[in-house]
């Protein structure tokens, strides 16, 4: 059973949501500003938020940024077309994704998979190394977890998914739509593309110097790749 947060000061989009999202294995819980999501999200067991930026009392990059100094819950923002700074602003404060509006349910349908996917099941049944090891940076596939020099580093799920690429593949370069196609399992649809937001969330915590980075390197016109150790 999967629970999902829908959160818009709009009652009409809450409700269409609610019937695109409406599934025997989903709980749609209903929110109508950042106070109110943030408050269910503390009290029940969510694994994924749909919420609209603007809002009311308190926004939803606000409440994103709040949520985040806590929980690493996937959230997708709902923007509309002219949003484009709202949408980098969202995903710097540590949002997974966006969807546009108006809404293609066949589009919030697989965006969601692709959240609740990685959010539950990240690594699926690939035979791997439950650790991978490169210089001081350990991933533990089975636990979920990162740690730089033996230090325990908390990535969401989406800066996790796109790490455990890069370092599964060290050496590789990985053009942005690939990662986009591999991590969210869609092509980017236009607009503030997130891979090279959560590229620079992810060199800040696991770089000695984000702004010289040692290990996730971009290759300029080509893509970006995680560095073998020399």
């Amino acid at each position: 059973m999967y629970h999902i947060l829908v959160c818009d000061d709009d009652r009409d989009i809450v409700a269409a949501l609610k019937i695109y999202l409406t599934a025997p294995d989903h709980t749609i819980y209903c929110a109508y500003n950042g106070q109110q999501a943030l408050e269910i999200a503390r009290q029940q067991p969510i694994e994924l938020i749909l919420m609209d930026i603007m809002m009311p009392g308190l926004d939803g990059i606000t409440a994103t940024a709040r949520l985040r100094a806590s929980s690493n819950i996937p959230v997708i923002l709902l923007t509309a077309k002219t949003e484009t700074s709202d949408k980098i602003l969202g995903l710097n404060v540590g949002a997974d994704d966006y969807i546009t509006k108006p809404f293609d349910p066949m589009e919030v349908l697989a965006r969601v998979k692709s959240q609740l996917r990685r959010y539950t099941a990240l690594g699926g049944q690939e035979q791997r190394p439950s650790v991978l090891r490169i210089g001081a940076i350990a991933l533990d596939d089975e636990q979920k977890t990162v740690s730089v020099e033996g230090e325990a580093v908390a990535l969401t799920p989406t800066e996790y998914a796109i790490l455990k690429l890069l370092m599964q593949n060290a050496g590789r370069v990985y053009a942005t739509d690939e990662i986009y196609r591999e991590v969210w399992g869609d092509l980017p649809l236009g607009g503030a593309n997130p891979v090279a937001v959560h590229i620079r969330h992810l060199r800040e915590k696991i770089e000695i110097n984000p702004s010289e980075p040692r290990w996730l390197k971009v290759v300029w016109g080509q893509g970006y790749k995680f560095e073998k150790e020399r």
